[in-house]
């Protein structure tokens, strides 16, 4: 900041800031393309996921719009950030999947069992015609197959495998559907949207688009969350155009001129986030919005349950859906750490 004392963000202000951006201080009046838009995608490797993010953030959500958006290829289920799939916008696939290309690199060189099975091929060929088959949408043992015919030698898994790392795929409805979902059947992202990725995509903007969504941030944040490296140069270069402020154990933090920045008393109603949120996965320190006691006694019931529950803006509970014999929905049993399983689990029914 200019003239004076960096002024400090605690624990608390950096928690009511992030929230504020995320929409879970209050529900936005926005629609669900522009918010997953501003959230810059919604992590999604379990399909219903983004409609539970959703919920929570947007008023009068209704999950069928985000249908109709997967179905208009307006929305896409594709592997950005962190080499894990998100919902995200068809511009932003094609701009975030070749900024994120050096993340998906690095997983096929190191991935245990496929690394070696590729080391010494050629993967040219292979990418040119793994491009060539899912100009239509296959499933992946339809890839497998169609690569064994014209690559008998490498295992067809492997070389599947290097077609996910290496060319832009998107995951195609009915997959990621609310109402309905099936197997992952995956088309290249050009044929589907019927336009290039990005030649050129531009990561100072993006970067800007971060910290609008989860800052303020360290440069450390930054690369938690995109799985890049470099974002100490990318935020030097961007230093002009920012505010920045240390928090408590003396970290600079970058932030927008006119990012919400709520004190740190203003209320934070209950929340129930999805398994995977990307709240709780964009940050180097997560003590902003989950204390590192209680997000390793609640893992156990996340992996296994509906997600997350915030309580005055912190990780407090799991939620789980619990079903009637019929697999009917019964009731939303919210379950607190070190709280016994049965009669003093809270049970919200309807």
């Amino acid at each position: 900041m200019a003239g004076g004392a960096t002024r400090i963000l605690d624990r608390r202000a950096l928690n009511r800031a992030t929230l504020a951006r995320q929409m879970l201080l209050e529900r936005a009046p926005l629609a669900p393309r522009a918010a997953v838009a501003h959230l810059v995608g919604l992590q999604a490797q379990e399909p219903r996921d983004p409609y539970v993010g959703l919920w929570s953030r947007l008023r009068g959500f209704d999950p069928r719009e985000v249908e109709r958006l997967f179905l208009a290829r307006e929305l896409v289920r594709i592997v950005v950030m962190r080499g894990t799939i998100h919902l995200v916008t068809a511009e932003d696939a094609l701009t975030l999947r070749p900024l994120t290309q050096p993340v998906m690199d690095a997983e096929i060189a190191l991935h245990s069992e496929y690394a070696p099975m590729v080391r010494d091929v050629d993967l040219g060929p292979v990418v040119a015609a793994g491009r060539e088959i899912l100009r239509e949408p296959r499933s992946m043992p339809e890839l497998r197959a169609a690569l064994a015919e014209r690559f008998p030698g490498p295992s067809p898994a492997a070389l599947a495998y290097a077609c996910r790392c290496l060319l832009p795929l998107v995951q195609v409805p009915p997959r990621g559907l609310w109402t309905r979902s099936a197997r992952v059947t995956v088309a290249t992202a050009e044929s589907w949207l019927g336009r290039p990725v990005d030649a050129d995509p531009f990561i100072d903007a993006v970067i800007l688009r971060y910290l609008a969504a989860l800052g303020p941030a360290t440069a450390t944040d930054a690369a938690v969350w995109s799985g890049l490296g470099g974002m100490g140069e990318v935020l030097e270069r961007l230093r002009p155009s920012l505010v920045t402020f240390r928090d408590e154990r003396g970290r600079e933090l970058f932030d927008l001129p006119g990012a919400p920045r709520p004190g740190p008393d203003v209320p934070a109603p209950v929340r129930f986030l999805p398994r995977h949120d990307n709240l709780l996965l964009s940050h180097a320190d997560r003590r902003r919005v989950a204390d590192d006691r209680v997000r390793r006694a609640l893992a156990p019931a996340v992996a296994t349950g509906g997600g997350s529950v915030l309580l005055d803006g912190f990780l407090a509970a799991a939620w789980s859906v619990e079903r009637e014999r019929d697999g009917r929905p019964a009731a939303i049993v919210v379950r607190h750490p070190g709280r016994p399983r049965g009669k003093d689990a809270g049970r919200s029914h309807g």
